[in-house]
Parts: structure tokens; sequence; C-alpha cells
């Protein structure tokens, strides 16, 4: 027995080491850690459990009997995230430019098997060639299994995908049916077809990085949740993400003692939001000054900046955020934006993070452009998502809600639980200006002084349908509170909705707009 105990640690150590310390040097002569190390920085220390560390590939052809690395070119098992369990698979580009065969897509589907079983997340560390094209349409396959898998995972258990490396053709689908994307600068890389294919047939010249490196998809594409300027950054803030999220849809998300006062008084409010409709502020602030600590997790903040998505601690419990950015585009409503927060408000509801909606809405972004590109499907995606959203659901203009942006802004009229306003809030189908165009439009035009007449009819119109009581008297809003006041009334709010039951239709599912 201590033979083959001495036998297996010798073959053990091998695994550990890779099967060619060239290959670990030229991994890090690209400024890229090896898979054991992203994985080592990404769990607890100690707590990797490995599986299948000895499989290896049966195929033949190609010289592929010749080689047959332990591993097969991709590291599978699951460990800790401050305590808590979490599944991961990376590809170690050492063994095969990590790309991916039979044996290789058989231990990856085994992981995410065993993470959906165990109701735990799953972390992919994404660093592959691809298809591995001598074991042919087996190869395809794997993916057409792991494709299936993040499918049946999606909403069950978080999933996230690290990119670290190329991910090309179709082995982008995993990543874009997970919940989030990281990725670093400069070394990762996304794209279904290459420059060169790119150029064959558009002609048009490009860069791998140009094409879709992770500013173009943080920035342009919004397929990134965020890019990184190094792997340990990026993988920090992968610990800090799962620090936030249940770790299946069956839990809530994880609460933790705070030092900082549920009934703070938030007085900076009063001077951060302006009271002019018109100028601008940042909502980050407003968020900053709400949450536990000035702590937020932004979503996606380098795409459709026009809307701010975050996750934050309110009174130590978790919750996410959807607002309007006036410092963007005056936090008008666009394709973009309503793609953005309709996916994270899907994401929150999925997994029992109640939802805070902080209003500043002008509209939707008007133009011939938006009507062509489909504004109202898309529109359509972030009013769909709220009206199927059961968690708890509070809502709270700041200052100006106009038109079906401000319905589709979970609304009390479309399932918000409570709706409260502070004391400037305007909410009406329009501003008071252009509600005055139209309405009084022949009366402006036929007065002697048109101007003065103009500003007359504004004024009697926001007196008697825009004043800040309106929607109060009505019904249509809780309260209208103090500013200072605020986090105390969220906090107060989500802790009497947190045992909110609410059922849907029975049905197989919904026929989401797209």
């Amino acid at each position: 027995m201590e033979e083959r105990l001495a036998e297996l640690q010798l073959i053990r150590e091998g695994v550990r080491q890779g099967p060619d310390p060239a290959a670990t040097e030229r991994q890090h002569a690209k400024g890229k850690l090896t898979a054991r190390e992203r994985i080592d920085l990404l769990l607890d220390a100690g707590s990797f459990q490995e599986i299948e560390p000895l499989r290896r590939h049966r195929a033949a052809g190609f010289g592929m009997d010749e080689r047959r690395p332990h591993t097969d070119g991709v590291i599978c098992g699951w460990g800790t995230v401050y305590g808590r369990t979490v599944f991961v698979y990376a590809h170690d580009f050492r063994i095969f430019g990590g790309a991916l065969g039979e044996a290789h897509a058989q231990k990856i589907h085994k992981v995410m098997d065993l993470a959906l079983e165990a109701g735990a997340p799953l972390v992919s560390l994404n660093d592959g060639a691809g298809a591995r094209i001598q074991e042919g349409v087996t190869a395809l396959a794997g993916y057409g299994g792991i494709f299936r898998r993040n499918t049946a995972a999606s909403g069950v258990i978080p999933q996230i995908s690290v990119m670290l490396g190329p991910c090309a053709g179709g082995a982008a689908y995993s990543p874009a049916l997970t919940d989030f994307v990281f990725m670093v600068r400069d070394i990762a890389q996304m794209f279904i077809t290459g420059p060169d294919v790119v150029q064959a047939v558009t002609g048009e010249e490009i860069t791998h990085l140009g094409l879709g490196g992770g500013d173009v998809h943080a920035r342009v594409s919004g397929v990134a949740t965020d890019v990184y300027d190094d792997e340990e950054t990026c993988l920090e803030d992968v610990r800090y993400l799962l620090s936030l999220l249940p770790a299946n849809n069956r839990e809530l998300p994880p609460a933790v003692p705070v030092a900082d006062p549920p009934d703070r008084p938030c007085h900076a409010l009063l001077d951060l939001v302006p009271t002019d409709p018109s100028r601008p502020y940042d909502m980050r602030q407003v968020i900053t000054e709400l949450a536990d600590d000035g702590e937020l997790f932004e979503i996606q903040p380098e795409w459709a900046t026009n809307i701010v998505c975050a996750l934050v601690r309110l009174g130590g419990h978790v919750a996410g955020v959807v607002a309007n950015q006036p410092l963007s585009m005056a936090g008008v409503l666009d394709i973009h934006a309503s793609e953005k927060a309709a996916r994270f408000v899907q994401f929150c509801d999925a997994f029992n993070i109640p939802l805070v909606t902080l209003v500043d809405v002008p509209g939707f972004l008007p133009g011939v452009s938006q009507e062509h590109n489909g504004i109202i499907r898309h529109g359509a995606k972030l009013l769909y998502a709220y009206c199927n959203a059961t968690v708890p659901r509070v809502s709270l203009v700041l200052r100006k809600a106009y038109g079906g942006a401000y319905i589709v802004m979970d609304s009390r009229s479309i399932g918000a639980d409570l709706s409260f306003a502070w004391p400037a809030n305007e909410i009406a189908v329009m501003g008071a200006e252009a509600a005055a165009n139209v309405i009084f439009r022949k009366q402006i035009s036929a007065a002697a002084d048109p101007a003065a007449t103009r500003e007359r009819l504004v004024k009697e119109y926001r007196a008697e349908l825009m004043h800040p009581y309106y929607a109060a008297e009505r019904g249509l809003v809780d309260d209208i509170i103090d500013p200072a006041e605020t986090r105390a009334v969220l906090i107060r709010s989500l802790a009497m909705l947190r045992t909110k039951h609410a059922g849907l239709p029975s049905r197989k599912h919904g026929n989401q707009p797209q």
C-alpha cells in the first residue's frame, strides 16, 4: 500500500504541475495565470476538492493517442467562498489550448450536474480555444450538453462566467446563457466569427480585441457585466458578488449584521438631488448614501449608462436597485436601458432578491432610430419583467416621472407593493411645458402675447395636475416622505415585505417580448 500511495502522490504532483513546465512559463509570459492559480484566488484557501483529475481522452487519430495528459485540459470541482459552497471549472490553456473534447466536456457536464443537484452557484473560468478539431463532431456535441445544462440551471442556481482568454465560435454561447460575464482587459476575447473571417466576408479589418475584447463587450455590446485590468481584481469582485447571492432559488440572499444604523438620516440627499427637474446629478451617489456602509455592486456600469442596476445591502439584507441616471441622457429609457434593467429585474426575481426602484425619468427616448429598432418590443421587456416579478417591490419617485416610462418603472399600477415620493415629485403624462403646447395650442397661437399666455397656462397646468400631492391624493403613491428618511422607510418596508407570498397563474411559461 505504501508503494501504491507513493505512486499516487507522484501522479498527483504531476497533475498539479501540468505536462510541461514551459507551458506554464508561456502562460505567465502572456500576463495570464494558470487554471489552478485562478481557482486558488477564487476559492477560500485549502477548500478546493477536485473531481476527475486523472481523466484522459480516448481519441486515437491525428497523433492524439500519443498525447494523453491527465485532466484533459479542464479542472473541475468545488470549494467555498466565504464559507459557502461554490462549484467551479477552469480551462487549462496549457493542455491542448484549453480546447474542448469528449472527456473534457464530460467533466464539465459532471460538475454542472453536481452544482444543480447540490443547489450551489457555478463559476466557469474560461480560457479555451474552442472545440478540439481532432475529435470532430463529438466535441461539438459536448458544447450542446453544456448549453442544455446552462439553460436547465438558469434561475435555479447563480451562474457566473469569467473570461480569461479566448472564447470563439459556439463556445461563446455558454457565457451568454449565464447570469454574469466578467472579463479581463487585454487577455479576454469573445466573438462568434474571428477577425480573419470578418475580413474575408465583409472586407472589414479589425483586431481580436477590437472585435471582442473586454472594453467592447462592457461598453458597446452589453455582453460583459464588467471589465477589469487584472485577474486578481476580477476574481475578488466575483467573490464579492457571490457573497451577495443566495445559493439557489429556494433560499433568501445571505443577511449579515451591520453597524450602519437602519434609521440613519440621509440629510446629504437634500443637497445631492436638485429640485429643478432639468438639472443633472449622479444617481450612484444617491444609492451610495442609502446603502449600508455606502457599498454597492453595480451591474454593467459602462453599458446603457442612462440606467443604474446594482446590488446593495439595506439593514443587512440584499436588495436590487434599478434607478434612472440623470447624469446620462437625462435618465431616459431607451432600447439598451430597457434590456439591461429587464434582465436585472428577472435575475432578482428568480433569486428572491427584493427590488427597489428609484424613479427620475422624463420618458422614453424619441427618435426614428429608436422606433425602427424596436423600442416598443424592447421597452415591453422591462414592463414584462416587472409585471412578472413576485419578490417585494418598493418604488420611490425622486423628482419627475412622465408618461409611459413612469408606468414601466414599477409604478403601483403594475404591481409595486409600496410607492413613495419626495416632496418635489412631478408625476404626469408629460412635462408641463409639453402638455401646455398640446392642450392650449390654439389658445396660445391666438393670443396677443403668446409667450406670456403660454407661461401662464403652464403654471395653471402644473398647479392643477402636477403638484406633488396629486398622485398621493388618488392613492397612486403611498406617502410623500422626507428625503432624509428614505433609508429608514425603505428598510422598514422591505422588512415588512420579507414574508410576502405572491403566486402567478398556472402556465408552462410566459411568452416574453423579443
